[in-house]
């Protein structure tokens, strides 16, 4: 028996204490595979726009099970009947659910493993970590595809108003700075419900989830929109993509042996055993970041040169507007680059590039935010509400970029 005690209490910024009351879940949190989201960035390259945003996976995953406690609390008091061994799962499936992140989060997620997504990954690493605890994930397993027959779990986990969002809302709001996204979870939590199997914001609470949606609305362009983290991650992409290009074609670059291993493998989701899950896990911000302090100074001009714009935040211009670019200008825009730099057509698309954002706070063709009316009836908040403005928060709004070296702005009118 070991006489460590398994049971803590963390502190945290956000909501103060935060209690880990299960063995199992500590044994979790104590794993390698969790411990690497202590080394990936919650917002990927947004610590370039605001300095203190340098928050981690670590943060978020604790926050997310702290606040589905409280709310597994709420409901049960409503006289939900959670049975101990949901309540666990549902601990353990919201703990886990970002644990498939690469480096950087979002920024590189089809960059280091090609057309596969962190869902997928996080669902590799809770398999393995099922058959290392000898089966005891296998609820949270079901609950976290979907499987399991009460639907309002998954709800919890994912869905348009569920832990995720509630934490990573509040938290990116605090570690940024950017205040009109600090939502109020705990009114949230409070009124939540279940209602035919299916989670219910109860009508009194229908203004906390207007400022949710408006809050999440005003953080997607503030912060993971914004026009710098985006050029940023941007270049972060194209540096891989280099490095991957150059090392398929016999270059030697300087970088951990994790990193090394999928800049000379392409590997989908198929590829996926054991010893490749395995390095992936040994792989994080640290392993990008120090490569890109030796790419910088590489004899190629394009990973060279992009390393450097990210290690010294002297990045590309990117010009958002309403509409998409004129090709005829993006053309004159790369022939430029080509001439200040001497380079090839297929080097200047690494400098010169389009395309879109898009920022939609409320998917109205989505599963609804259920309200749960006086008279028992539940509807889409976006009906519910007497506010127009939830109805224009479903509608996508798309704006288009062109990114491209600053030195051109005194040779090309863009």
């Amino acid at each position: 028996m070991s006489g460590i005690n398994k049971l803590k209490i963390l502190n945290d910024p956000i909501y103060g204490f935060i209690s880990i009351t299960n063995p199992l879940v500590y044994d979790l949190i104590q794993h390698p595979y969790f411990q690497r989201l202590r080394r990936i960035s919650q917002m990927g390259m947004s610590y370039l726009v605001y300095p203190g945003a340098h928050h981690t996976r670590f943060h978020h995953a604790l926050g997310c099970m702290h606040i589905m406690q409280k709310t597994v609390q709420v409901l049960k008091f409503k006289g939900v009947e959670i049975s101990e061994e949901e309540e666990n799962a549902l601990y353990i499936a919201i703990l886990l659910h970002d644990i498939g992140h690469g480096p950087f989060s979002h920024a590189m997620e089809h960059s280091i493993v090609e057309d596969v997504n962190h869902e997928s990954i996080s669902l590799l690493f809770m398999d393995k970590l099922n058959e290392i605890f000898k089966g005891k994930l296998s609820l949270a397993i079901k609950i976290f595809k979907g499987e399991y027959h009460r639907k309002f779990m998954l709800q919890l986990i994912s869905s348009q108003l569920d832990m995720d969002r509630m934490d990573y809302l509040k938290r990116d709001s605090f570690y940024s700075g950017v205040a009109e996204g600090n939502i109020n979870s705990e009114r949230l939590i409070q009124m939540m419900n279940v209602q035919d199997d299916i989670l219910v914001i109860e009508e009194k609470g229908i203004y906390s989830v207007e400022k949710f949606l408006v809050a999440r609305r005003l953080m997607y362009w503030q912060t993971y929109l914004h026009k710098t983290s985006v050029v940023a991650e941007l270049i972060l992409t194209k540096i891989l993509k280099r490095a991957k290009q150059l090392v398929h074609n016999g270059a030697d670059l300087i970088c951990s042996a994790p990193l090394q291993f999928f800049l000379k493998n392409k590997i989908t989701l198929n590829d996926f055993n054991e010893d490749v899950l395995n390095t992936f896990s040994r792989l994080d911000d640290f392993d990008v970041m120090s490569a890109i302090k030796e790419w910088q100074f590489h004899n190629d001009f394009v990973l060279s040169e992009l390393s450097r714009m990210i290690i010294n935040r002297d990045l590309l211009k990117i010009k958002l507007r309403a509409e998409q670019a004129d090709e005829a200008k993006i053309t004159e825009i790369k022939t430029s680059v080509m001439e200040e730099y001497d380079l090839e057509e297929a080097e200047a698309e690494y400098f010169v590039f389009s395309g879109e954002i898009k920022n939609q706070a409320y998917n109205i063709k989505g599963e609804p935010i259920h309200i749960l009316k006086k008279n028992k009836t539940v509807e889409d908040v976006a009906e519910a509400s007497d506010q127009l403005n939830i109805k224009a928060l479903s509608e996508p709004v798309t704006k288009y970029y062109v990114c491209f070296p600053k030195v051109i702005l005194e040779k090309v009118s863009i």
